[in-house]
């Protein structure tokens, strides 16, 4: 599924499922809510939780491992799909595996389907857009809302399945996302961010504007 499919499929299929259930427990929709989860599920090579306290070189090394750990179980531990998968050769999944002091066997032991995966994935990406809604919705409705997460999650993940995202994709979304947040958190100064992240502001001035960062 190309992207352009992944966002039609989400403005036709999934966004008419969360309505309902808003509509259903809430007796009103949040546009706001459903634009906020779809970002979320537009970017599943990110649900890897990466500390905000790092500096950037510490914080890309933590998510490039547990990128790869994911990619790897996902793949059932088979290195030269992984490979194809990530757009690169064999020989450099074993370098960056090696490099990063990963234990394959443990990984392997912790063989995941992708459809178990994406159902995970949506079940957090919908978990965590509720609670940005606790304040302003009734506790009442709110816990009804999370006793239909198990099945929105069920229902999505079936239309939306596991996106394969190259090695390059990844690194330059998490570099994105997480410079941006970084930066959102500063109020946009640069010079702070940069000192926070432990890297040159003439760095950071460039992968601003190579990355389409918003400051």
């Amino acid at each position: 599924m190309s992207k352009k499919d992944l966002e039609e499929t989400i403005k036709e299929k999934v966004s008419p499922m969360l309505e309902e259930t808003m509509e259903k427990h809430w007796g009103i929709t949040i546009p706001q809510l459903g634009e906020e989860l779809s970002d979320k599920l537009k970017n599943p090579q990110l649900n890897i939780y990466v500390p905000a306290n790092l500096s950037f070189s510490a914080a890309k090394k933590v998510f490039k491992a547990e990128f790869l750990k994911r990619e790897l179980r996902l793949q059932k531990g088979n290195i030269s799909q992984l490979a194809k998968v990530l757009g690169i050769d064999r020989r450099s999944v074993h370098r960056v595996i090696k490099r990063l002091g990963i234990d394959i066997d443990v990984v392997r032991e912790k063989i995941q389907s992708g459809e178990n995966y994406q159902q995970d994935f949506v079940d957090q990406a919908l978990r965590s857009t509720l609670e940005q809604y606790k304040e302003i919705i009734q506790p009442q409705k709110m816990e009804k809302m999370y006793q239909e997460v198990g099945t929105l999650s069920r229902n999505i993940a079936k239309v939306i399945p596991h996106q394969d995202v190259t090695w390059k994709e990844a690194e330059k979304e998490f570099e994105k996302q997480f410079l941006g947040r970084a930066l959102k958190e500063s109020k946009g100064k640069v010079g702070k961010t940069a000192d926070k992240l432990k890297i040159r502001v003439e760095t950071l001035h460039r992968k601003i504007k190579k990355l389409g960062i918003e400051v």
